[in-house]
């Protein structure tokens, strides 16, 4: 029984356009999102003041990603103290109190700046996907100037009012220098 391979086609990720300026990329944000697109995703070499605003992002959780990581770490070290002087190990020297608890401080102190940096690495590493070798973006050849000197603005497929001509020509009518179809 043979069986023949069907050509399928490749599967669209969405529509890449590549703009000289990052007021033209900001710009064509606006226009793009005006017409009713939201999954939008922008490319720029250097960080471009209001693009998460104008892209629509909203905030992450990494401040409270933090925020658990340091209260654990102190509390674990405060506690881990405690625990030691009081029942582990309870020495009494020189008639001073079993519990002193400025003398925890430090220690406090630095593992709760510890584990709130560990979190903070954690966190962005995890939040953000990491790691990441491949994206379909990479597929495109011209997207190698998205680290020198060029901004992308790409609209993915997964975007309800997705369509590959009304995109590309949405995109075009805004600006775009060039516009690429992404496959993934």
């Amino acid at each position: 029984m043979s069986h023949t391979a069907e050509p399928t086609t490749p599967l669209l990720h969405g529509i890449l356009a590549e703009f000289a300026e990052p007021e033209a990329l900001i710009a064509a944000i606006r226009k793009v999102r005006g017409q009713g697109y939201s999954k939008l995703e922008a490319y720029t070499p250097f960080p471009v003041e209001g693009l998460t605003d104008e892209l629509g992002h909203k905030r992450t959780k990494i401040q409270w990603i933090i925020l658990c990581g340091g209260l654990v770490g102190g509390l674990g070290g405060f506690g881990l103290q405690c625990w030691i002087n009081l029942v582990a190990y309870p020495i009494n020297y020189g008639g001073r109190p079993q519990f002193s608890w400025p003398a925890f401080m430090p220690v406090t102190f630095e593992l709760t700046v510890l584990a709130a940096a560990f979190s903070a690495v954690v966190g962005m590493i995890v939040l953000n996907g990491l790691p990441q070798p491949y994206h379909p973006v990479f597929n495109v050849k011209e997207f190698d100037a998205a680290s020198k000197d060029k901004f992308f603005l790409c609209v993915e497929s997964g975007d309800a009012k997705f369509d590959v001509e009304s995109v590309k020509s949405a995109l075009k009518a805004a600006g775009a220098t060039a516009v690429f179809e992404v496959e993934d």
